[in-house]
């Protein structure tokens, strides 16, 4: 089946509902999710967004926080546009009905993270991505001219070597024409055309045994843009959330997010010991990747498997009315937080790299476009600011929306795409290899590419890696398709592109620390 459109947007986090919301001003819209639409990283997304509200905050204090965290690899004419545009991409959220928190004043109720000079963070509670997917869901499902497909995977993007046509690897002539999708209840594969598409399928935290990303973040996108033979950088950046919630066996491991040091929780060793002061003057507020990697030493040196965060001191009632989810989330593994530490470990949680993009964008590709955390901006630079992403996605789906409405009057619709082709397939006898090798390419960049690396790390992680690889490829060819293989070869993609980048990088910088080439000035303890 060819199924036609506008503009085709693949993934429904915050990134890709608000830019559907936009373009479906000027055409018709195909929005299709692997999931529920209600099901994104957006939805798990705590803290808030940030963004200059009030004085004495302002623009040049959100730009110098955001560079000095991405440790001298931000764009900054990047980060002063992300900065300056926010506002107005809020107002938007806004008048599309999120509510965020105010106070007695009647003015936002603004928090403070990790990295932030100001108190700039606008929140709702402690779920402020699920109130921001839950009304950007209803402003998509009652628009006219957008069409909703749930559970369906994009497989591949469409592009000039569909048709029999060279692309050469300079990048410059090739284009994206639609993508091949995988209806995942009648397992049959259907080609949708666009004449733009966007690609804004999150993240990829599922790499790891533990992170803070539901089962779909597993790299879709950029395995597909990269297969595409379309630019991808900044991979070896991977931002380790330094608390989430010690629950072995819980998956996602639920997030405890940074506003609660913000608010005042201190991390503590387990007898009850402050550390963060002899690693970094900020204290619990560092950087996040300063934090993660004082956290993961502090377990290795000692022994223990987990930290705490001690809220204990802090006015009862406000951490209620503050974190009512983490408090009742605590509250049923009998962890009072209003008296007893929270245990908490690093968890994975956002990658800073991705799908290159100019600042309206554009990916390396002609008609793709891609934002949110798909995407690489150079506004992150080496370590990504905390509430700085979803501020990003809604001002690049903005961007992307722009120039996409222009894109759409000018080109046609590539007919003559060949439909996919399933022949000589058959369902594979040993689904348990599937889910073995999902199992062990986790295991491997766990073990081997996390938040501290080296060499020898690497290098081991790269050559088992590529019997996996090779093992994955051979299926895929012979085997009918299932969510579940695409996954994990998207998931395997995305592991070597980490690898071979951060093999590449010889020096710590931001979220990519090495023992092979320690940081001049870094704290010796790591």
């Amino acid at each position: 089946m060819v199924r036609k459109t506008d503009f085709l947007v693949i993934g429904a986090g915050i990134a890709g509902l608000s830019y559907a919301l936009k373009v479906a001003e000027h055409g018709k819209v195909i929005l299709i999710s692997k999931a529920d639409l209600k099901e994104a990283n957006t939805k798990y997304a705590q803290g808030g967004i940030a963004a200059v509200t009030y004085q004495p905050d302002n623009y040049e204090k959100h730009i110098q926080d955001t560079l000095i965290a991405g440790d001298g690899l931000c764009n900054k004419e990047v980060v002063e546009m992300v900065v300056r545009e926010a506002p107005n991409q809020i107002k938007q959220l806004i008048e599309w009905g999120v509510k965020f928190d105010q106070n007695e004043q009647g003015k936002y109720d603004l928090g403070r993270e990790g990295g932030h000079s100001e108190y700039r963070v606008l929140h709702h509670k402690d779920n402020t991505g699920e109130e921001i997917q839950n009304s950007l869901v209803r402003q998509v499902k009652a628009h006219p001219d957008i069409e909703i497909l749930e559970h369906h995977f994009a497989v591949d993007i469409i592009t000039q070597h569909h048709l029999g046509k060279l692309v050469k690897r300079s990048h410059k002539d090739t284009e994206c024409y639609g993508a091949y999708v995988l209806d995942l209840k009648t397992d049959q594969v259907h080609t949708f055309l666009s004449k733009t598409t966007l690609m804004a399928t999150g993240g990829t935290g599922n790499l790891y045994d533990t992170t803070t990303n539901p089962k779909i973040a597993t790299g879709d996108g950029i395995a597909m843009v990269y297969r595409a033979k379309g630019v991808i950088e900044n991979m070896e950046f991977i931002q380790f959330h330094p608390t989430s919630l010690y629950n072995p066996g819980e998956r996602p491991s639920f997030l405890i997010t940074e506003a609660l040091r913000g608010f005042g929780a201190i991390l503590k060793t387990t007898d009850g010991k402050e550390f963060m002061s002899k690693y970094d003057p900020r204290g619990c507020l560092a950087p996040r990747d300063i934090v993660a990697r004082a956290i993961d030493h502090e377990m290795k040196i000692r022994g223990d498997d987990f930290v705490y965060l001690d809220c204990s001191h802090l006015n009862e009632e406000k951490l209620k009315e503050h974190f009512p989810n983490i408090y009742q989330k605590c509250l049923s593994l009998n962890i009072d937080i209003t008296k007893d530490p929270i245990p908490v470990v690093p968890a994975a949680h956002y990658m800073c790299g991705g799908i290159k993009v100019d600042m309206n964008g554009k990916s390396s590709i002609n008609r793709l476009y891609a934002a949110g955390e798909v995407s690489s901006t150079g506004l992150h630079g080496a370590n990504r600011l905390a509430s700085n992403s979803l501020s990003e996605a809604v001002v690049y789906a903005n961007k992307a929306a722009k120039e996409s409405i222009q894109i759409a009057q000018k080109v046609s619709l590539q007919e003559n795409i060949p439909e996919w082709n399933a022949h000589g397939t058959t369902y594979p006898e040993e689904m348990i290899m599937i889910t073995q090798n999902y199992k062990e390419v986790q295991q491997i960049m766990s073990n081997y590419v996390g938040i501290v690396r080296s060499n020898l790390r690497l290098e081991r992680a790269l050559r088992r890696l590529e019997i996996i690889f090779k093992e994955t490829e051979e299926l895929y060819e012979k085997s009918v398709l299932s969510q579940k293989l695409c996954e994990l070869r998207n998931l395997i993609n995305v592991g070597y592109l980490i690898i071979k980048m951060a093999k590449s990088l010889h020096e710590s910088r931001g979220l990519h620390y090495t023992i092979d080439y320690p940081k001049k000035g870094s704290v010796s303890e790591f």
